[in-house]
């Protein structure tokens, strides 16, 4: 049996994103409707990295999703690092919302981290079907797990 590939440190620390929790709060509270969100979400969506085809694989598929979505986790010096990718363009926006609240923060600040609140704060409760809010949770879920 083969052992699963996994992003190394430096491809870890490597992803950058282009908010933090607070201005992506701000830029979703300034959004007047849901169609400005939703191509927020998008645009977030665009500015995650594509995950190469060799770490597209099962053992790192989140369970729950609908479209097919993976995530790696690495602690470095007592905090937690993640990448991840979606085949779905809404879903990969949703998992660089996520990203941007939990990557880089402790073990404790991700036990705090409360999804539903956090995306009630963005505006995105009941805009999004029951598939995508399960795939979501799913996601948060994994990421809590993690930690």
């Amino acid at each position: 049996m083969s052992q699963q590939v996994k992003p190394t440190q430096a491809e870890f620390l490597a992803l950058t994103l282009e908010s933090d929790a607070q201005t992506t709060l701000k830029l979703f509270e300034q959004a007047g409707n849901w169609q400005e969100r939703y191509r927020q979400i998008m645009l977030l969506g665009k500015s995650l990295p594509k995950l190469d085809e060799h770490f597209r694989v099962e053992g790192a598929q989140v369970r729950g999703c609908e479209s097919n979505a993976w995530l790696y986790h690495c602690e470095i010096e007592g905090k937690h690092y993640f990448i991840a990718d979606s085949d779905a363009r809404i879903v990969k926006g949703l998992i660089a919302l996520l990203l941007i609240a939990c990557n880089g923060k402790s073990s404790s600040e991700i036990c705090a981290f409360d999804p539903d609140n956090y995306f009630s704060q963005l505006g995105l409760q009941g805009q999004l079907s029951p598939s995508r809010t399960n795939g979501l949770l799913a996601l948060a879920k994994a990421i809590k797990s993690a930690a």
